[in-house]
């Protein structure tokens, strides 16, 4: 997009393939030989392929694994392989110098929501499987490369997590573990999960607290953040205002307090406590056709928070869903579907109910912070 930096990639180039067999419906591997490997060789692009044999293989290879030896790491499979990845690599001393390393991921999974994003800014028209994996190796090919926001998550078990694509709580969050059963069906399987969920619609109770990302109109701007070090619930472990870390310490939450505090007093508490589903979205795509923030760009700063209040009739919800596919649904002007950029967010809910997910992946339910 016009106004973006761009780096590129060396020629020739030589690249780290994660490739997890059994992503989607099992075809990742065919998949990337048939397509992939002949577009990259005429690219000049030298692969070396891994193949993850059981769940955190990738995240401990990209952890210990000297990476020098590669230009860029390519993540072929659904977003919680790159989940895995982006994680290893955020606990390596060196994290700050390997997270300049170019990332780039080809759909192999059912969710291919970080792919879609990347086609939808590139301009391309919507398409999905093949044609998808099409486009978003060309990319690869191109070289082009430029920054991806990360939004550092904190739990109130002391887990500090980092995310590329979105936060969920709720309805949305349970579709996509609960259609697990139903990875053979490839994509399609987040609509039967749809219909599945819409047939026990429920509700979940909790508080829901956020950090504007412009003020709002009548209200005094945001005092500065505190420079005084504030500990993020994690035992002797002290956080400083951002640009003053330590060589290797994460980076600074600077714009939360910690979990057992209220949040700061020029942050919206939502006034509802009951919800059928929040997301925290960083990316357009929620999945391949559900365009969920249509606003949304790889590094705006911006969390794009959606949330829905209890009382919504499963029509009205199965009609929203149904525009989504076309990123039209802020137009149906529902009542009861919020939307709001933040900077920050806060999730608490009342009762440990119902499954977290982060970029697709479970998460216990307890109050999260972002």
């Amino acid at each position: 997009p016009p106004g973006d930096s761009y780096g590129v990639l060396p020629r020739p180039c030589r690249a780290l393939v994660l490739l997890n067999p059994q992503s989607g419906s099992g075809r990742a591997l065919h998949d990337f030989e048939a397509v992939v490997q002949p577009m990259l060789a005429e690219a000049d692009i030298a692969t070396t392929i891994f193949i993850t044999e059981r769940p955190h293989h990738a995240h401990e290879k990209v952890r210990d694994e000297d990476l020098s030896q590669w230009d860029t790491l390519v993540v072929m499979s659904g977003d919680g392989l790159l989940y895995e990845v982006v994680n290893g690599l955020m606990e390596r001393p060196d994290w700050r110098d390997t997270m300049k390393k170019p990332l780039c991921i080809l759909p192999g999974g059912s969710g291919n929501a970080l792919a879609a994003s990347i086609n939808y800014y590139a301009g391309y028209d919507h398409v999905a499987k093949k044609k998808l994996l099409t486009n978003c190796t060309f990319i690869l090919c191109k070289g082009l490369h430029t920054d991806m926001d990360l939004v550092s998550l904190s739990t109130a078990s002391g887990k500090r997590l980092f995310s590329f694509l979105g936060f969920g709580w709720g309805f949305i969050s349970d579709v996509d573990i609960d259609s697990e059963k139903y990875r053979w069906l490839g994509s399609a399987r987040f609509t039967l999960g749809t219909l599945q969920c819409l047939a026990k619609l429920r509700v979940y109770q909790g508080r829901l607290s956020y950090l504007p990302a412009s003020p709002e109109q009548g209200t005094s701007p945001a005092p500065r953040d505190p420079a005084v070090p504030v500990t993020n619930g994690q035992a002797g472990h002290v956080l400083l205002p951002a640009g003053k870390e330590a060589p290797s310490s994460l980076p600074a939450d600077s714009l939360l307090v910690p979990l057992g505090q209220p949040v700061p007093a020029h942050w919206t508490v939502v006034p509802e406590e009951e919800f059928v589903l929040v997301y925290a979205i960083y990316q357009s795509h929620l999945g391949t056709n559900l365009l969920m923030a249509p606003a949304a760009r790889l590094h705006d700063g911006c969390i794009h928070l959606f949330y829905m209040k209890a009382g919504i009739s499963r029509l009205a919800l199965l009609k929203l869903f149904l525009a989504m596919s076309r990123g039209t649904h802020l137009d149906l002007n529902c009542p009861h579907l919020c939307y709001v950029p933040v900077r920050a967010f806060r999730l608490e809910p009342h009762v440990a109910a119902g499954i977290m997910t982060v970029d697709g992946e479970a998460l216990a339910c307890e109050s999260v912070q972002g």
